[in-house]
C-alpha cells in the first residue's frame, strides 16, 4: 500500500496526516500555526518520525495552503505564499521547503482546492467532474474543480470577495473585510456574524435574525457561482453550515434567486443533491491534502 503525506495549512493550526485514504490513516497530528521558523519544522519532523515509528517510506505531499499563493509554475515565485494578511508568512516558499527537506514529489493548492478534491474523491462530489466547494467560517473560501482538477489562472480564483448586493436597510453593517468591507467574506465569514451581533454564530439560535440575512448572502454567491461556472453540484462545508435549518434556507433561496433562468432538473427539483454539505465533514481538507498529494502518484 502506498502512503502519503497531508497537510492542510490554516490560519491557526496545521492538520497533518500520514495515510493512503479515509479508511487507512497511520498518524495524524494539529501543529499551531506561529510563524513559518517555527511551525514548519515541527511539521516535517511529524512526518520524520511517523516513517520511521511506523516503517513506511512516504510516496508523496500533499500541501492545500491559506493563500494568496503562486500556483503558476512559469513564475520565479511559484509555491510561494504571496500576499497574505497572515504578515510573518508573507513571501514563504513553502514548496522547495518541503522538496528540500523531505526529498519527495510536492503537490501544492489552496486549502479549499485540496478540501474539494477530497470531497470529489471519497466525499459527496463523487462522480462529479465539475463542481465548488466553499467553506464558510473564519473566511470564505472556494475550490472550483473544472472537469476533474482545480481551476486556477492569473492566481487563483478568490470567491469569498465576490461583490454581492448589500441592502444596507435590512443590513446597516459595514462588513469586515479590510480591503472590500461587505464583500461575501466581509458580510458572511464567521467574524463578520461575531461583529454584526456581538456573539459567535455557533451561541446564536437558529431562528436568530442573523440567518436570514446569512442565508440571503450566502445564496446570492452559489447563485453567481451557479450562473459563472456551471457546476454539477456545490459542497458547502465550515462552521458556519452547521447552524440547523441554514442549508434549507440557502437552497430555497437559491431557486428563489435563480428566477426559472437555469432549466435544469438538479435545480428546479433535486435542490437538495444539487447543494450539500460535505460527505468528509471537517476532514474533507487534510483528507482532501491526500488527494492531492495522490495527483503526483
Amino acid at each position: 500500500m502506498a502512503w502519503f503525506a497531508g497537510v492542510e495549512a490554516g490560519g491557526t493550526k496545521f492538520n497533518c496526516i500520514v495515510a493512503s485514504d479515509p479508511k487507512n490513516i497511520v498518524n495524524e497530528i494539529r501543529i499551531p500555526t506561529t510563524t513559518p521558523e517555527e511551525t514548519l519544522p515541527k511539521v516535517i519532523q511529524f512526518f520524520q518520525e511517523t516513517e520511521i515509528s511506523k516503517g513506511i517510506k512516504l510516496s508523496s505531499i500533499g500541501l492545500g495552503f491559506f493563500g494568496p499563493i503562486c500556483l503558476d509554475k512559469s513564475q520565479e515565485h511559484y509555491g510561494w505564499i504571496t500576499s497574505t494578511p497572515k504578515l510573518a508568512w508573507r513571501n514563504t516558499p513553502v514548496v522547495s521547503y518541503f522538496q528540500e527537506k523531505m526529498d519527495l514529489p510536492v503537490s501544492f493548492d489552496t486549502d479549499v482546492a485540496a478540501a474539494a478534491l477530497g470531497e470529489g474523491k471519497w466525499g459527496n462530489a463523487r462522480n462529479c467532474r465539475d463542481f465548488i466547494y466553499l467553506t464558510v467560517g473564519t473566511g470564505i473560501g472556494g475550490g472550483i474543480i473544472s472537469d476533474g482538477h482545480p481551476l486556477h489562472g492569473m492566481i487563483h480564483p478568490e470567491v469569498g470577495h465576490m461583490l454581492i448586493p448589500h441592502d444596507r436597510i435590512k443590513d446597516p453593517f459595514d462588513g469586515v473585510c479590510p480591503s472590500h468591507k461587505d464583500c461575501l467574506e466581509g458580510l458572511a465569514s464567521g467574524p463578520s456574524i461575531k461583529a454584526r451581533w456581538g456573539q459567535p454564530a455557533e451561541t446564536l439560535s437558529p431562528d436568530h435574525p442573523a440567518w436570514s440575512i446569512e442565508s440571503d448572502y450566502l445564496a446570492y454567491a452559489l447563485a453567481n457561482m451557479t450562473l459563472s461556472y456551471s457546476p454539477q453540484r456545490i459542497i458547502l462545508g465550515g462552521g458556519v453550515m452547521k447552524i440547523p435549518g441554514l442549508l434549507e434556507t440557502i437552497q430555497k433561496k437559491l431557486v428563489q434567486f435563480l428566477g426559472g433562468y437555469v432549466q435544469s432538473d438538479l435545480i428546479i427539483n433535486h435542490t437538495e443533491d444539487f447543494i450539500q454539505l460535505p460527505g468528509l465533514g471537517d476532514r474533507a481538507g487534510v483528507l482532501g491534502a491526500i488527494a492531492l498529494a495522490q495527483t503526483n502518484s
